[in-house]
């Protein structure tokens, strides 16, 4: 995000799984390996698209419709706390879609004692939503998450709409919520840019 420039150093990283072409929404493949993290750098160029989970074995993935399995979630997870233990810690994580919804489930995580993700000072996560068929881990999304967080989402997104947007901002009592007349993007007019800057700053030592 240009508007971060000199502000804060970005550590981006794609879900472990490619989208197969076609696929739609991302999602994936369950039980692959997942290669050792590369080397932290910028945000890459376009790139084959890649997802954190799958909901069916169609290798497709709907954020709308309750899974029976989120095959790849561990792999995803995994990934995460990888990182954070090779670069941690970090100030703070940025989720968009899919990506917001496994933010928000590493923060709960952290919140119930997981130790592979310790709690980040604040969250922004961008047209994201309440993960689905979590198992085991349903009940932890349904504790209030105690940190910062900062909801940006579009009123014509046709992917995720706004009500799933709100609704995960709702886990966060401190929430503050960004909208703006557009859909699945994130948004970077200026402003937008001046509420990401005025959010961060908060947090600025």
């Amino acid at each position: 995000m240009k508007a971060l420039r000199g502000r804060a150093e970005l550590l981006c990283l794609s879900g472990p799984h490619p989208v197969p072409a076609g696929a739609g929404e991302p999602g994936l493949l369950g039980k692959t390996p997942v290669p050792p993290l590369p080397d932290p750098r910028p945000c890459p160029p376009e790139e084959q698209p890649r997802g954190w989970w799958f909901s069916e074995e169609a290798d497709v993935f709907s954020a709308l419709q309750e899974p029976a399995v989120c095959r790849g979630l561990e792999e995803a997870l995994g990934t995460v706390a990888r990182a954070m233990d090779q670069w941690g810690p970090f100030d703070g994580l940025l989720g968009f879609s899919q990506g917001a919804a496994l933010a928000a489930l590493v923060c709960a995580l952290g919140q119930a004692g997981d130790p592979r993700f310790p709690l980040p000072r604040f969250v922004i996560l961008v047209s994201g939503f309440c993960p689905r068929g979590l198992g085991l881990k349903e009940p932890i999304l349904k504790s209030p998450l105690s940190l910062p967080s900062l909801h940006v989402f579009g009123d014509t997104d046709r992917v995720i709409p706004s009500q799933e947007s709100m609704q995960l901002a709702s886990q966060f009592p401190e929430a503050i919520t960004l909208t703006h007349p557009g859909g699945h993007f994130i948004p970077a007019a200026a402003p937008q840019r001046q509420a990401y800057l005025k959010f961060l700053d908060q947090f600025a030592e």
